[in-house]
């Protein structure tokens, strides 16, 4: 019998808390650090990879810092290798970047209605740029080989890696389905391509939170 190819297994893991998440900022592109609570989530999620004997052969992250510091505590507990691309970068969300909720609402006019194509933040990445950078960024991965990667990332990023995994294209007024990625909330995937069949094993998994605080 002829053996079939191996999958792909990829995990999709949102950075721990951030000083910009802890403060409601829209953090975009900006730079922060992860607070003393983002680093007991990862550290707590590193644990529980541990004891579940958790296997990945490459660790792909985000370079910010948010990112980057979860990475690497995961990565350190793990014995594993980090690579960095910035494919994997949040959303360039231009003129909010950096700003809380309420300077965005209390500087920036609104439109009523928006549609995919529609900068976010005045010139940053809306939501079909975005679905656009996210699909070059799974077809980038599926170009590898067939392996255990897990992918360290950013919530909107993540959002709509999701979307081109199901095919469902970004719709007006953010309206339509969403996926929840809460911090250091993993989805688990396997990829066939032999079939190109992809299963969603798990989504927002965030168990070991309860020994992260």
């Amino acid at each position: 019998m002829e053996n079939k190819p191996n999958p792909f297994i990829i995990t999709l893991l949102r950075h721990g808390e951030s000083v910009g998440n802890a403060e409601s900022r829209w953090q975009g592109q900006a730079d922060f650090p992860l607070t003393d609570k983002g680093r007991a989530q990862a550290q707590a999620l590193a644990e529980r990879w541990k004891r579940e004997n958790m296997q990945f052969d490459l660790v792909i992250s985000s370079p910010l810092t948010r990112a980057k510091e979860t990475a690497e505590i995961i990565a350190s507990t793990l014995d594993l290798k980090v690579e960095f691309d910035p494919l994997w970068l949040e959303r360039d969300n231009g003129e909010f970047s950096g700003l809380t909720a309420h300077e965005v609402r209390q500087n920036f006019s609104h439109s009523e209605f928006t549609t995919p194509y529609d900068p976010v933040g005045m010139d940053g990445e809306g939501d079909w740029a975005l679905f656009l950078r996210a699909g070059q960024a799974l077809y980038e991965l599926l170009r590898r080989k067939p392996a255990r990667y897990l992918i360290v990332s950013h919530g909107g990023l993540l959002n709509q890696v999701m979307h081109a995994v199901v095919g469902v294209a970004p719709q007006a007024n953010n309206s339509g389905t969403r996926f929840r990625f809460e911090n250091t909330a993993f989805a688990q995937l396997f990829y066939f391509p032999h079939q190109h069949r992809w299963a969603i094993d798990k989504l927002n998994d965030h168990a070991h939170w309860l020994n992260a605080e």
